[in-house]
Formats: structure tokens, sequence, C-alpha cells
């Protein structure tokens, strides 16, 4: 059995954010509906590299980029800015009821997404898909208050610079109970 190719973690990083980061600029100088053009470009070149290196490319970044098309286009063809602004909510929502169903199941599904990178007990695995499935939910209503109380500028600005780092504090916040249910790699 061969390892799966991994993306270098700066490459995996602009891939992953690089598609944002052209968003938010892109809205501050042309706005909301060229942005929206420009991140779903974006995000088919960011596919694109990923398959190329890796080969072949993991669920949630083909999921995420099939809602990013689906709602981009209606943004666009509708000319209507509300579409592009529901992503985030549905993406959320999907991520974090996936884990939950998972969980309800027996199945901790993060243990699948992430096994290469660190092994953890099954309660390991469960009380760390709970976490991130809450944390979904979570990202989903704050989206929800935001888009819907705020400027489209201020919304925007939000997925860069408060989503992303959420997102990366609150899994420095994880290590704590990664440490605690470590297990060692069997051979």
């Amino acid at each position: 059995m061969t390892e799966k190719n991994q993306l270098n973690p700066l490459l995996k990083l602009a891939l992953d954010v690089g598609p944002l980061v052209l968003f938010f600029a892109a809205n501050a100088k042309f706005g909301i509906f060229a942005a929206t053009g420009s991140f779903m470009l974006a995000v088919l070149i960011a596919l694109a590299v990923s398959y190329a290196l890796t080969r072949p490319i993991a669920m949630m970044p083909l999921v995420t980029a099939a809602i990013v098309l689906v709602f981009g286009g209606l943004t666009l063809i509708l000319h209507d800015e509300t579409f592009i602004k529901l992503k985030p909510t549905i993406i959320y929502t999907l991520f974090g009821g996936t884990l939950a169903v998972g969980l309800l199941f027996g199945k901790a599904l993060l243990g699948i997404l992430f096994e290469q990178m660190f092994q953890l007990s099954e309660e390991g695995w469960r009380k760390l898909t709970l976490r991130w499935s809450l944390f979904f939910f979570a990202m989903a209503v704050l989206n929800e208050i935001v888009w819907r109380n705020a400027s489209t500028d201020f919304w925007v600005s939000c997925k860069l610079f408060g989503a992303v780092p959420l997102t990366l504090v609150f899994g420095v916040l994880q290590m704590p109970l990664i440490n605690k249910y470590s297990v060692e790699k069997k051979s």
C-alpha cells in the first residue's frame, strides 16, 4: 500500500486560503460580483493544482468547490449576492451535519480524514469529531448573523479576517485533546 501524496503545508495553505484572499481583494477593487467570479475561477485552479500534485482530491475540497460553483453561479446569473453569502452557511452546516450523523452511527469521521496526520483512541476521535461538528454549526450561525446584519464589505472581510483565524485558533485549541488521546502508531 502506498502512502498518499501530501502537499507541502505552505502550498496547501495557499490553495485553501488563496481563493479567499483573491475574493477579498477583488471585492475591495471591483465589487461582490467580480469577486464572486474570481473566487469561482480561483477555486477551480486550486482544485486543478491539487489534483495534479496529489491525485485524487479529498472529498471536502470537492464538495466545497461544487457549492462555490453552484452558489457563485446563481449569484452571477441572478445578480443577487444573497446566494454567495449563503454558501458558507451551507458548507458549515453540511460539514457539521455530516460529522454529527457519523457520530450517531458510531463513526468518528475525522478519524478517516486525519488518520495520516495523527492517531487517536476511539474516544479521542469521537470527542474531536463532536467538537468540530459543533464548531461548524456555530460558524454557520455566525455567518447568518453577519451577512444578515452587516454590509457586504464587512461580511467579505469577516470571511478572511474572522472565519480563517477562528478556525485556526479552534484547531490549535484542540491540541490538548489530541495530546491526551494520542496513541502510538501501529507498525
